[in-house]
């Protein structure tokens, strides 16, 4: 089956169990997810199956947006709540400006560190097999930005956020350098993802409610079908086109042809009927379009 789906990641996952799982709902072995969600991370995991993750490529810059918890009193050496005490433990009594404080200073284009513990590639080995094996890790920082960060309250040693950040960043490393900066070491305790890119939460789906529909071999595919994503709806920022029959079969072939798009976008959509989507086409000149992504 061909579509995207957002699915509500349960903590205690990692993104790629939750493709095995899909794998096994639906018999489709070709599903790919669009971003890594940490295992003690819950929300939005947008998946892509069958001849839809020649799309990832096209997603990769979308912004993320978060609620969570950071724990002050001591780092971890994941920088989140499932790793090992990086410092000893102290008595963080933060209040609430303190740490509203700190946070303005997370705000707007900066460069950020990575996490040992993360899936950056150091020479081509993911930096968390060479933390795992106690190897250094050599990373190097990168430009993030963040779009918007509000702590929301205090209670305790804890401290509860909003924020939406872009692609390639990490929640973990501003709790770990909040921490350091406040002298009294953090780390991310809780973690849910609300939204990724266009995708949100509203239009969510849990494995369990897939789950449940595997008892109907026959019907199983078009259920999970009417879950996905209209394929409309799909990269809204890439105009769409609905292609005549001659038109459609020159780009399957991996041929230039005309179609009736003027927006001078540099890529379009390409549609048979309302969902049939064909494929991604780049202008040439004018109207004349290159297929560069042909689903079917």
């Amino acid at each position: 089956m061909n579509g995207l789906l957002v699915i509500d990641k349960p903590g205690g996952m990692t993104s790629h169990d939750v493709v095995s799982r899909l794998r096994k709902i639906t018999g489709e072995k070709s599903i790919g997810h669009l971003g890594t969600l940490d295992p003690m991370a819950t929300g939005v995991l947008p998946l892509v199956l069958g001849k839809f993750t020649r799309l990832a490529q096209y997603f990769s810059s979308a912004e993320k947006s978060y609620t969570g918890a950071i724990r002050f009193g001591f780092a971890t050496d994941t920088y989140d709540a499932e790793g090992e005490p990086a410092s000893a433990p102290v008595r963080a009594e933060l209040t609430l400006e303190e740490v509203r404080k700190v946070a303005e200073h997370f705000h707007g284009a900066m460069q950020q560190m990575p996490p040992p513990f993360s899936a950056k590639k150091i020479a081509g080995t993911p930096a968390y097999k060479l933390a795992r094996a106690g190897k250094p890790v050599a990373l190097k920082t990168a430009a993030v930005q963040i779009i918007a960060f509000e702590i929301t309250g205090i209670d305790g040693d804890e401290a509860g956020f909003t924020l939406s950040i872009s692609a390639g960043g990490y929640v973990r490393s501003i709790a770990h350098e909040m921490g350091q900066v406040l002298g009294c070491g953090a780390h991310l305790s809780s973690l849910r993802r609300t939204q990724a890119g266009a995708f949100t939460l509203a239009e969510a789906h849990t494995l369990d409610e897939l789950q449940a529909l595997a008892g109907n071999a026959d019907a199983i595919l078009a259920a999970i079908e009417e879950k996905c994503v209209h394929p409309r709806a799909l990269l809204p920022e890439i105009p769409a086109v609905t292609a005549d029959a001659q038109s459609l079969g020159r780009l399957r072939n991996g041929m230039q042809a005309n179609l009736p798009e003027f927006s001078a976008a540099p890529l379009v959509k390409v549609f048979a009927g309302q969902r049939g989507l064909v494929g991604i086409a780049q202008r040439v000149a004018g109207t004349l379009f290159q297929p560069i992504a042909v689903l079917g």
